[in-house]
């Protein structure tokens, strides 16, 4: 079965199968909303869950890009979560998700949406990343998304701006090598996985914390990051060059709608064991809380 660093997404429909059969996976990762609420059956299976895999917190609505900033709600209960799973890993993405509502309240776009490529939004995503690291006490890991569309602000190339965000703040890259694949398909490049490449080799190679696998739809006029496949033979090749780069990185399955059984999971899982002589794991660095 798969190495100590290789996970998968662990989603409701297979809570049974996991509980039960208790697969040798290096980690397991859901997505820290749906824990927020404090008791019920949902945080009780996590809490099972957690006593036989490490955990891995993978957010969808800090909107670390959002100019109008964090809300705070938010920051607290995934503060309060962390704090008591004592996760792996934690993260959430370069994104957009909200910005200023009726009644002193966020309107939210229920979208990861893309931000410029600039300065500005690279300082205001240095001072989010900066803000949450100091409430959650250690070191958040930050995705590269998918998009269908561009802004026509962008200033700095995405590799770079991903290596200044991490040394501005002492975050890590969370590396989803499926939206590289995505990102130049919609583009329209004329060899994607060789684009898809070239982003991994301009990349801090020391900065990488984990690296997202998953499934695309490419049977419409844009290409659609739907997590309802396996990965494809595209993503493969550009993981097998990040490997050769950047090392055996702890490595997900990501399968979130269109979800198969759980042993065609866990044969994706083993996919990627095939693809690395040995496991390797990051260990996450705690900062000290502030005064």
């Amino acid at each position: 079965m798969a190495s100590p660093s290789i996970g998968i997404g662990w989603r409701a429909p297979h809570a049974r199968d996991l509980l039960q059969r208790r697969p040798a996976l290096g980690f397991i990762e859901v997505h820290s909303e749906n824990f927020f609420a404090l008791g019920g059956e949902a945080r009780a299976a996590l809490r099972a869950a957690a006593e036989h895999h490490p955990l891995s917190l993978h957010g969808v609505g800090l909107g670390l890009g959002s100019a109008s900033g964090l809300d705070p709600w938010h920051l607290d209960r995934l503060a309060e979560l962390v704090a008591d799973f004592r996760p792996r890993h934690v993260s959430d993405h370069a994104a957009f998700t909200h910005g200023p509502g009726t009644d002193a309240g966020w309107a939210h776009a229920g979208d990861l949406l893309p931000i410029g490529l600039n300065p500005a939004s690279l300082a205001l995503m240095a001072r989010h990343v900066d803000q949450v690291q100091q409430r959650l006490g250690r070191v958040l890991a930050v995705e590269n998304i998918s998009a269908c569309l561009w802004r026509d602000d962008d200033e700095i190339a995405e590799p770079a701006f991903f290596n200044a965000l991490t040394r501005m703040t002492g975050c890590r890259l969370l590396l989803d090598l499926n939206n590289l694949v995505v990102n130049a398909l919609n583009r329209g490049a004329a060899d994607p996985v060789a684009q898809a490449c070239a982003w991994v080799d301009a990349i801090d190679a020391h900065s990488v914390d984990e690296i997202h696998l998953a499934g695309h739809d490419a049977s419409g006029p844009l290409v659609v990051d739907d997590h309802g496949s396996a990965v494809s033979e595209s993503v493969w090749a550009v993981y097998r060059h990040a490997l050769h780069r950047l090392g055996p990185v702890p490595t997900l399955i990501e399968w979130d709608t269109a979800l198969p059984d759980f042993d065609t999971l866990l044969q994706e899982a083993d996919r990627v064991a095939t693809c690395r002589p040995q496991p390797w794991s990051s260990p996450w660095t705690p900062l000290p809380q502030a005064a």
